[in-house]
């Protein structure tokens, strides 16, 4: 009975707050927004408006302004128990009604806006494929541009962890594998955000690469290691101008990331010069409130738990200075009145930009440039519509609405496009589609006969990976591997589409299909995408973002459930290269429907940069694109560094039978390994390799080298 007793108790304190919950939104749903007037105005200017601002405020006002609104955490909790949809309501922390200063209005991403019925871009990962940085920074541009119709300032969705591991479940929401193409992109949206004065967070800082024990493993990495392999994306970032980082789950050398004093301190507003603000990662990001205050976290997000009446009493009491307090204050009302003052580039933010038929088109864009073609035998592809009357469709997913994981990430637009929709909508007035879910393989051997081509559409959904959900496996599901092998070989037209976010191993499978696309989660669009690029009408130009692997051994081991790692800097085409292996599909590899050669390398140094070029060639019979990429080895080091490490890439589209000459440049200091004794980086002294082609398989690249002598 005492067991009944509690639960019953349990449910009526639960109602009873849902009911004080509803009446304290019912009575003010909307949240004031303060309006700033918005013109150009010297940074000076600003800092004497935020240290008169600051001076102004009370220990509770400048504690207030660390911490969440009471009505944004019951919004947080209302959404999260009754299934609202998360983020639906921009979660708020801050501001200040009598000093006039605008409250932080957070929304996540990276995907698009959260909230409402908003456009839908590719997962971050497939958009890392497009190596295309003026195509993220417009995406960043769209973005911002529907937050600030949502009535957000904030954007919580630049995240720029390094794929270590492909299982990890938010594998599909980073940027890749390589520190300088995350940084490149990462900073590529943000600055696309930040156009339309919505502060960017990247995130998540730092060390963070999986999730079924993301709230509780520590990692363990040494100092060179962390500065050259896992925080450079970070710096990137930072020095272009990121209003904000969140820092993250996991523990770091022991403590958590979000109370850590060395990373957000030491390296972040030390060594960096970061003069933005930090926030926590949602609920769990925070274990001990005057720990992390004095560690410099100057938001707790998205509910208050340690920070508010908590953070008053420790001040009060002399647990957390109140210099501290005042620093954090003095950071985030900074960075708020900067980005509320700064005039707009749009006259006004309607409704109408969210989901509009020009972000939507982006969203297709993004889609075609981020597919990567990785086998192609016959050539199979494209499909020749002369030929091709009858195209035999299978896999459950060919129907399903695969647009990534359904966590934070999640985006919820009006339509998404399936692959099946995609090819009957843009070419079923000349070809018949027939559809099989695949699970019945002798009716899909039997279609097989009757089709001039198959599409098999396998991968993974978001209840595979995502958000607290690292994947079982590098390969596909048993169902799928088995359908490809043996109906795979029936016909000679035979085409695997990928969906997925992280690297599947397909060396099973992968002689029994005659093509192989690499589709991602592409998107609302992503359907349309697939089609165009099967038939022909988009050249796919991507190229892998991530190592694809012949074994699971080649990539660092992964616990799902371990609660210590530790890193070394041995991952990806960076791991292969060391051990002197083969990928099955390397980093920065992608085929396209014709054909390219580069040749003519150029090596020169001039003002402490290093300047390369190369002349391209497009030798086929069709527009294409290629993604040309320079990397530097290190073969010659004094210390242990990788094999090489890319530091440049540029994408370029080229008509049949055009050449351009395509120069990348690096500037000496992307060449420089930290030094831990003397908390510096240094050049060396030494000849370097210089390697340029079209993916970092050495076969791929052309080869030389340049030397670097210091007076």
């Amino acid at each position: 009975m005492k067991i009944v007793r509690k639960i019953f108790l349990g449910i009526l304190i639960f109602s009873g707050t849902l009911i004080i919950a509803f009446f304290i939104l019912k009575i003010n749903p909307k949240p004031e927004i303060i309006v700033l007037d918005r013109k150009i105005i010297p940074e000076e200017e600003i800092d004497e408006m935020t240290q008169e601002a600051v001076g102004q405020m009370s220990l509770e006002e400048k504690v207030q302004m660390m911490s969440p609104w009471l009505k944004s955490t019951l919004k947080f909790i209302l959404e999260i128990i009754g299934d609202g949809g998360y983020n639906f309501h921009s979660y708020q922390a801050g501001g200040n009604s009598r000093l006039h200063i605008p409250a932080v209005r957070f929304f996540d991403g990276p995907r698009g806006l959260v909230s409402g019925k908003a456009t839908c871009f590719p997962a971050a990962v497939g958009r890392a494929a497009s190596f295309d940085p003026d195509l993220e920074f417009r995406i960043g541009d769209a973005i911002g541009q529907e937050i600030r119709a949502r009535k957000g300032n904030y954007f919580g969705g630049v995240c720029i962890n390094i794929l270590r591991y492909p299982e990890g479940g938010r594998a599909q929401e980073g940027k890749g594998e390589d520190p300088y193409a995350s940084g490149e992109m990462g900073k590529a949206m943000m600055l696309g955000v930040q156009k339309n004065n919505v502060m960017a967070c990247i995130k998540h800082y730092a060390v963070n690469n999986q999730e079924d024990t993301r709230f509780k493993i520590n990692v363990e990495v040494d100092e060179r290691v962390l500065r050259e392999v896992f925080l450079p994306q970070f710096k990137e970032c930072v020095d272009a101008g990121a209003a904000s980082v969140m820092g993250a789950y996991n523990k770091f050398r022991g403590d958590q990331a979000c109370e850590s004093h060395y990373l957000l301190t030491k390296i972040l507003r030390e060594d960096w010069d970061f003069k933005g603000f930090t926030i926590s990662d949602f609920i769990m990001g925070v274990h001990n409130g005057e720990k992390a205050a004095t560690a410099g976290l100057d938001i707790e997000m998205p509910a208050v738990r340690y920070y508010g009446k908590k953070l008053v009493s420790a001040v009060k009491e002399g647990m957390v200075p109140e210099s501290c307090i005042d620093e954090s204050a003095y950071r985030i009302t900074g960075t708020i009145l900067k980005f509320e003052m700064m005039p707009d580039p749009l006259p006004e933010y309607p409704a109408s930009l969210i989901g509009s038929k020009e972000h939507i088109a982006l969203a297709l864009e993004a889609a075609e440039k981020s597919i990567v073609l990785l086998k192609n035998d016959g050539p199979v592809l494209p499909f020749d519509r002369a030929k091709i009357k009858n195209i035999l469709v299978v896999g459950k997913l060919a129907e399903f609405e695969n647009i990534g994981d359904h966590g934070s990430s999640r985006v919820k637009p009006a339509y998404v496009v399936t692959p099946l929709r995609g090819l009957k909508d843009q070419y079923g007035s000349s070809v018949n589609f027939i559809y099989e879910n695949g699970k019945d393989i002798s009716r899909v051997k039997d279609k097989i006969n009757e089709a001039d081509a198959v599409v098999f559409i396998v991968g993974y959904n978001y209840k595979d990976e995502g958000e607290d959900i690292d994947r079982l496996s590098l390969r596909l599901h048993p169902d799928e591997s088995k359908l490809l092998q043996e109906a795979g070989p029936l016909n000679k037209n035979s085409v695997a589409v990928l969906v997925n976010g992280g690297a599947i191993i397909a060396e099973e499978w992968k002689n029994d299909v005659s093509a192989i696309v690499e589709a991602f989660y592409p998107g609302m669009e992503g359907g349309t995408a697939i089609a165009k690029v099967l038939f022909g009408d988009i050249n796919p130009g991507g190229k892998m973002p991530y190592t694809v692997a012949k074994e699971e051994s080649d990539y660092p081991a992964f616990d799902r459930l371990a609660t210590e790692v530790k890193y070394d800097r041995y991952h990806g085409y960076v791991r292969l290269d060391h051990e002197g292996k083969k990928a099955a599909f390397p980093f920065g590899f992608g085929l396209s429907y014709t054909q390219f050669e580069q040749d003519s390398l150029l090596i020169e140094t001039m003002d402490d940069e290093l300047i390369t070029s190369v002349r391209v060639t497009n030798t086929g019979d069709r527009q294409g694109d290629q993604v040309v990429q320079l990397y530097i080895g290190f073969d010659n080091s004094g210390v242990e560094r990788e094999h090489k490490l890319l530091k440049g890439f540029c994408r370029v589209s080229l008509m049949p039978g055009e050449s351009r000459r395509i120069t990348l440049r690096c500037p000496f200091d992307r060449l420089r390994y930290y030094d831990p004794e003397t908390d510096s980086w240094v050049l060396e002294d030494m000849e370097y390799q210089v390697y340029t082609g079209s993916s970092s398989d050495e076969n791929d690249l052309l080869k030389g080298t340049f030397r670097i002598e210091q007076d």
